[in-house]
């Protein structure tokens, strides 16, 4: 679940939302002196790349259709000017990075408070009326005390067992849906476009780990109320992408459209949290026991968990519909990944939380997902002191991108990074900064657990139940859209084991 927004004018991520940053700063000679590996340290203004004609640069991102085609374009500049490269389209300026060894530079310079990029239709919808901001928008010290708290009941790895209940019953609910689908087909097979479907899997499991409801998304009949919750999901991403472009508070101002739609967006969303607080108290789940801590109010808990949820559902099931892709492309694979299912089910007794623990192939296969097809373009940090990257002096308060889209399609990073491989996560060999999908530090997204647990258990009931396979022709590539998302509907065909055990 890992949520980057990225710049204004480019990059969006969506689970780990932006913030400011510290001040600090620490003397660059320290910086030289830690992080350089030559006597020789290069000045700012000498790092190659395309930033010395903004608006020139702007123009030929917009001919390139770079909006669509951001994370592409990432690929082409790392191989034209090597491992570090300066950009500036229109006012908007950065270093990008792309090896391990320099991720590990930049956020060991993160400074106290981690800086990211602002998302300014979020921050001035919560101005627009007067809400507070979750944690995920939050910068300084609030956010790092607001953090520290969440931090228990949420990203902890104590926490986790509480989910796996919650989670195993939307799975299973799910498989009783697919089998529902199968048996109305009448051909023993559902094949279809699974988007949708995963798109409601994510959003009841979410809500029922945060909110300790059932939203009743795996039924045919769903709750108008619900139904315009999701309504208002699907309108706040759509209306988030133009305002990354145009400034919000213009658009405030001249009363457009896409403005009142995101305002009406919001307020859907968080009169859903509001009704789910007046309930609350029954079920003691990560926002009761948050408001039984009595240590955030009960608007600081109410807009964190509503950025949790919001930014929780296309992150997670893009990355499940990528997962279930691959694996329908590599079918000795999936059987290979069943095998472990079958065999771990045996070893566990069938006790999901034990399940968990044994595997690595599937824990594998994700992280294999979120490398070639990562939800975010990139991860970016404001840094908060001068460092050296490539020799090359970065002064504090830039701006700095790690490629990780580029980052997991190189070769010098990756052996055959053209190719699906979930064994290169098993393997004993270093894996220093290369899985880096959720983010990193005290600002990595902080549904991770929740995100991973989710996909897992999602996983290990697809695999028992159900053999999944693809049209041969189709070849799906990524679209940059707010998220990296498929350039075209992935159509799968899900068939029922023999041994299905929810028939």
């Amino acid at each position: 679940m890992s949520l980057l927004l990225a710049p204004r004018l480019a990059l969006w991520r969506s689970c780990s939302v932006l913030s400011d940053c510290c001040s600090l700063r620490v003397s660059s000679s320290a910086s030289v002196v830690r992080h350089s590996h030559s006597s020789i340290v290069r000045p700012f203004n000498e790092i190659p790349g395309l930033w010395k004609n903004s608006v020139g640069n702007l123009y030929n991102f917009w001919k390139q259709d770079g909006f669509k085609n951001l994370h592409r374009i990432m690929v082409h500049n790392f191989n034209t000017f090597g491992p570090i490269y300066r950009e500036k389209i229109g006012y908007y300026e950065s270093v990008n990075i792309i090896k391990p060894e320099d991720a590990a530079i930049l956020f060991k310079a993160e400074g106290h408070y981690p800086k990211r990029l602002n998302v300014e239709p979020w921050t001035a919808y919560r101005d627009y009326r007067n809400r507070k901001y979750g944690v995920l928008l939050k910068s300084g010290e609030d956010w790092r005390s607001n953090r520290v708290i969440l931090n228990k009941e949420v990203i902890s790895p104590k926490i986790q067992e509480n989910f796996v209940p919650l989670l195993e019953e939307v799975g299973q609910d799910f498989v009783v849906r697919v089998h529902k689908k199968i048996n109305r087909s009448g051909q023993n097979k559902w094949t279809t476009d699974l988007s949708q479907e995963l798109f409601k899997y994510a959003l009841e499991s979410v809500s029922s780990v945060l909110y300790g409801e059932r939203l009743g998304l795996m039924l045919d009949y769903i709750d108008p109320e619900v139904q315009h919750f999701i309504d208002c999901i699907t309108l706040m991403f759509k209306t988030t992408s133009p305002m990354l472009y145009i400034p919000p508070e213009l658009l405030r101002k001249l009363g457009s459209k896409v403005w009142r739609d995101h305002v009406e967006a919001w307020d859907g969303i968080f009169n859903q949290a509001d009704r789910c607080i007046q309930k609350i108290y029954k079920e003691l789940r990560v926002l009761a026991s948050l408001l039984l801590l009595d240590k955030l109010s009960i608007e600081d808990i109410k807009a964190s968990v509503t950025e949790l949820m919001a930014g929780g559902v296309d992150t997670t099931s893009i990355t499940l519909l990528w997962t279930l892709y691959e694996l329908a492309r590599h079918p000795n694979l999936q059987e290979e990944l069943r095998a472990e299912v079958v065999k771990a089910r045996e070893t566990s007794q069938g006790n999901m939380q034990e399940m968990l623990k044994h595997i690595p192939l599937v824990k594998g296969a994700l992280k294999e997902t979120l490398r070639l097809h990562p939800v975010a373009v990139s991860l970016q940090r404001y840094v908060a002191e001068d460092i050296i990257i490539q020799n090359y002096h970065i002064p504090a308060g830039t701006l700095v991108q790690l490629g990780l889209y580029a980052m997991g399609r190189d070769p010098k990073v990756f052996l055959r990074p053209e190719q699906y491989l979930p064994t290169r996560w098993l393997r004993t060999e270093t894996q220093y900064f290369r899985s880096l999908g959720f983010g990193f530090g005290p600002r990595q997204c902080l549904g991770r657990r929740i995100a991973e647990t989710e996909m897992q258990i999602f996983l290990i009931h697809m695999l028992e139940n159900f053999k999944v396979e693809k049209q041969r022709h189709i070849e799906a590539k990524s679209v940059f859209e707010l998220i990296l998302v498929p350039d075209q509907p992935i159509i799968l065909t899900l068939k029922p084991l023999q041994n299905s055990q929810l028939v």
